[in-house]
């Protein structure tokens, strides 16, 4: 029974000894495809001597098929553009689209239909403020003002005349051009302490944290987070089985004496020391020293997760952790999403170098490589000076809306909100009055366009007091006055 590629078709099963005709097997196979949904109105179908090449017959009943369709007003043809379902049949007379695969219900297969217990750890509340991309909305950048036709010409540039080299299977730890980029822009401008073969290019700084995870904990081990802290780090974390062991921040960041306190035994501490997710503070440098001094005395792992360190408005950018690091204990984890585009999912690891050949050995086996176009884009956008440009107009221009939020917070929700953190990143936390239910806010405030993520969920355990994670990298002053209006309305 020959069959058409389902690239195409859905499958065509022809009867070579039924006695039908081949013409009425194909005209029969193609009226039950459009009743039943799997051929839409407007959709293009196989020429008659591709699919007769195909279905492996004689063009002359595929020809009489397609005549008598066209006849019967199924088909139509268009002069030099082909044949396609005529877009005359009403939607309303079709069936919708039968699904290819039927789905069993799950209820009488409970007992052989098991999935791995780590997949818990994967699952996260329902991200309701994830359903607009409004004002607030965490981690948006501002996507009008970044240069797309540039960015389009440096991929242009290297999707025209490609090397074999970018069409292959790339080195698991990246591109070696953009590997020296980022290695001379985070020496300069971090103060990291690296060298190229230092750097491995990652998805994303998601990724960049699950490797972490994948590389130095086992089953058990225990890890210390910031309370409050990134939810992405809990759910890497506890995909491998490691323990989470919650630890506070103050105003000086991570409560270095409070984790020791809680494990002392920890095998790894994630922090974000620059700009802490969600709150905002920076670590001090005592609690650094701090921290260093525990991890080197205890053998112990610190992923220093540096997600949007560019973007400080009241002086210059805090210097990294990792350069500070005299025994090689940091893994010092970036990412091009915030400063970028977040779809560019294009991040980096800085790793100790006697570990470099384990993390490659990861990064392998959990995605093989980074797409190689994007990072030949990345290393031309660095070296010719596009990307220092861009972080110093973005930086002016965060600034200016960091400033009109809280500026509309005190004139339209001046006893409602508490705005805390420091004047630096993308987002911005505002406390809300005790006993209001952060969650069921956003909730209503998604309800209304507004993309205002619940802080409660980033602790570990419900707060005293909830609050509100109040992006404003992706929204104008007048988006943003807006949008506190109708916070306002929904309080």
């Amino acid at each position: 029974m020959p069959r058409a590629s389902t690239s195409f078709l859905p499958p065509i099963a022809l009867e070579n000894g039924s006695g039908v005709p081949i013409y009425q097997q194909l005209s029969e196979w193609f009226r039950r495809a459009i009743a039943d949904g799997q051929l839409r109105p407007g959709q293009r179908v196989p020429s008659t001597r591709s699919l007769a090449t195909e279905l492996r017959v004689s063009r002359l009943p595929v020809l009489s098929a397609y005549e008598q369709l066209l006849a019967e007003g199924y088909l139509q043809s268009f002069v030099g553009a082909g044949t396609c379902v005529a877009r005359s049949i009403p939607a309303a007379a079709l069936k919708p689209a039968r699904p290819r695969l039927s789905v069993v219900p799950v209820a009488r297969h409970n007992a052989n239909r098991r999935v791995a217990q780590r997949v818990a750890a994967m699952r996260t509340p329902e991200q309701t403020w994830l359903d607009s991309q409004g004002a607030f909305r965490v981690g948006l950048p501002a996507l009008e003002h970044f240069p797309t036709e540039l960015w389009a010409k440096l991929l242009n540039r290297h999707a025209r005349t490609p090397s074999t080299e970018s069409l292959v299977y790339g080195d698991p730890r990246g591109c070696p051009l953009l590997r020296e980029a980022i290695a001379d822009y985070l020496g300069a401008v971090r103060a990291v302490r690296v060298d190229a073969a230092q750097v491995l290019i990652t998805t994303g700084s998601q990724q960049g944290v699950q490797i972490c995870a994948h590389a130095l904990l086992d089953a058990g081990d225990r890890a210390w987070l910031e309370d409050p802290g990134y939810p992405g780090a809990r759910q890497a974390f506890g995909t491998i089985g490691a323990r989470i062991v919650p630890v506070p921040v103050d105003q000086e960041g991570l409560d270095v004496a409070e984790g020791i306190r809680r494990a002392p035994d920890a095998r790894l501490a994630y922090i974000s020391p620059s700009h802490q997710f969600p709150l905002g503070m920076t670590m001090s440098a005592a609690r650094r020293m701090q921290l260093l001094r525990w991890a080197a005395r205890s053998g112990a792992w610190i992923v220093e997760d540096d997600y949007d360190s560019e973007y400080r408005f009241g002086g210059r950018p805090v210097a990294s952790l990792q350069g500070l690091d005299t025994e090689e204990r940091v893994i010092y984890v970036g990412t091009f999403s915030k400063v970028m585009f977040p779809a560019l999912r294009l991040g980096y690891l800085v790793v100790p170098k006697d570990l470099v050949d384990t993390f490659a050995a990861c990064r392998d086996a959990l995605d093989t490589c980074t797409a190689t176009l994007p990072q030949l884009a990345m290393n031309d956008f660095i070296r010719e000076g596009h990307f220092a440009r861009h972080i110093r107009r973005m930086r002016v221009l965060y600034a200016e809306r960091r400033a009109a939020l809280v500026a509309s917070i005190r004139t339209h929700l001046p006893q409602q909100l508490e705005v805390i953190g420091a004047e630096a990143g993308m987002q911005l936390v505002a406390l809300l009055p005790p006993g209001v239910d952060d969650v069921a806010l956003s909730r209503r405030a998604g309800q209304v366009g507004v993309s205002a993520r619940p802080l409660s969920l980033c602790y570990a355990q419900p707060p005293a007091r909830g609050g509100l994670i109040m992006g404003y990298g992706g929204a104008d002053a007048r988006a943003l006055d807006e949008a506190v209006r109708r916070l306002k309305s929904c309080l």
